[in-house]
């Protein structure tokens, strides 16, 4: 029998502006996760969309996760230094003829999914320049996923449990690169995962349903799938993703113990003997709640 690699997890926030309460939550959990299975925790910027990120608030970001203990067992990875990695696995995929170029506008797509859905069919990319551009200029990069049978992904997430999901009927072809020239999410994360040696990801379950064509990405790649956990979202009162465009506001860093408090009670967590009266007696506690929280899922697997 083989034996697994070291545990390996990672917390990745956008800089698009600071930490809120949703943030924190996704931290600490990957944070005790690593801790409840004596691994590394790293910490990757995402950086990746450029127009989005905000001047300043990467190292906003690392100074408020070292005002709240949670210091990186390794030096912290900007992706926007990692261009050169994305373009790598994109020729990679592109000589393996599974990309290819799409002209489609946002405007075309939105009106093609919308025209699907009055006649409730699929709502994913209908593959309109799987054949070619037809006079349309180039824009995105998408990849090809598979159909029938093959395009069904499955997984078990630790804390969600089982899940499937049709690439071809939910998702369709998607985009490794737009049409602005950056590099798209689900390759930049993949890829950064599999340099890292990334074994568990643990983050929100706004991320969920990226998880199938990372899945089916790192097939393509040839590298290594991840355990994956996804905890769940931190909401505003209407129900909306706690978020910066939400009015979500900045962890109070003054304050770290209360904040800390408040995310293990929002992730369930029962911590013996109460509150703790120190960072390190919290996250002593924590991890032990963090064990038992997560062997109480139905979805649980190591």
């Amino acid at each position: 029998m083989s034996v697994p690699p070291p545990y390996r997890g990672r917390f990745a926030p956008s800089p698009t502006g600071p930490l809120h309460f949703g943030s924190l939550v996704s931290a600490l959990a990957s944070w005790l996760d690593a801790r409840a299975h004596a691994g590394a925790w790293l910490v990757r910027i995402e950086d990746v969309d450029a127009p989005r990120t905000v001047p300043g608030a990467a190292e906003g970001i690392l100074a408020t996760l070292a005002r709240f203990g949670m210091h990186a067992d390794e030096p912290p990875v900007w992706q926007s230094a990692r261009s050169t990695h994305y373009a790598n696995a994109f020729d990679r995929l592109k000589a393996a003829g599974i990309v290819y170029p799409c002209g489609c506008t946002r405007k075309e797509i939105s009106d093609s999914l919308l025209h699907a859905h009055a006649r409730h069919t699929t709502l994913a990319y209908p593959g309109t320049c799987r054949s070619g551009l037809h006079g349309k200029p180039e824009r995105a990069w998408r990849l090809r996923v598979p159909d029938g049978d093959a395009a069904l992904v499955e997984f078990d997430d630790r804390w969600q449990g089982p899940q499937t999901q049709n690439l071809a009927t939910e998702v369709g072809d998607f985009v490794l690169r737009r049409a602005d020239d950056q590099w798209a999410y689900q390759l930049a994360v993949v890829v950064d995962d599999a340099d890292a040696g990334i074994t568990h990801v643990v983050r929100g379950a706004d991320l969920l349903d990226s998880t199938a064509r990372q899945i089916y990405l790192q097939r393509c790649l040839g590298v290594p799938t991840p355990a994956y956990l996804h905890v769940p979202v931190v909401t505003t009162v209407d129900g909306e993703k706690l978020s910066k465009q939400t009015g979500a506001q900045a962890l109070d860093s003054a304050q770290p113990l209360a904040a800390l408090h408040d995310a293990a009670d929002y992730l369930g967590l029962v911590l013996e003997g109460g509150p703790a009266a120190s960072l390190a007696a919290f996250y002593t506690a924590a991890t032990t709640a963090w064990v038992r929280r997560v062997a109480s899922l139905v979805g649980t697997s190591s």
